[in-house]
């Protein structure tokens, strides 16, 4: 079955930096597009970001765009973001996801979940 399984996250001041990595297993990843997402206590799930299967493109919501990189190693099953000058707003569960099409900041249209890394900024 399909598994993706998120780590890097952890609790860093403002202003610090975090790379997440998200290790896919059970699909052809290089046909699927991955993303980014994250989801703070008592709000949606948000889009962050997302990259297309070849990894030619990419997009970002506007909060982080900037400071946070998406990219992807298909030869290792990998995609990661890399983030920067983190803000105490980006406190939140991250998590990556996995859809066969084109990247749409839209959570219900994924088809395949991680189960999250938390990722704390302190002020």
């Amino acid at each position: 079955q399909v598994q993706l399984v998120e780590s890097g996250g952890g609790l860093v001041q403002a202003g610090d930096s975090l790379r997440l990595s998200c290790a896919a297993s059970g699909l052809t990843f290089s046909s699927y597009a991955m993303g980014w997402f994250r989801q703070a206590p008592g709000k949606e799930r948000e889009f962050v970001a997302g990259i297309s299967w070849t990894g030619g493109s990419t997009y970002y919501t506007d909060s982080v765009k900037g400071r946070f990189t998406i990219s992807r190693d298909n030869a290792k099953n990998t995609v990661y973001l890399q983030m920067n000058s983190l803000k105490p707003e980006d406190t939140a569960l991250y998590y990556c996801a996995a859809r066969k099409v084109a990247v749409t900041q839209i959570p219900s249209l994924w088809a395949y979940w991680g189960q999250g890394t938390q990722v704390t900024v302190s002020s």
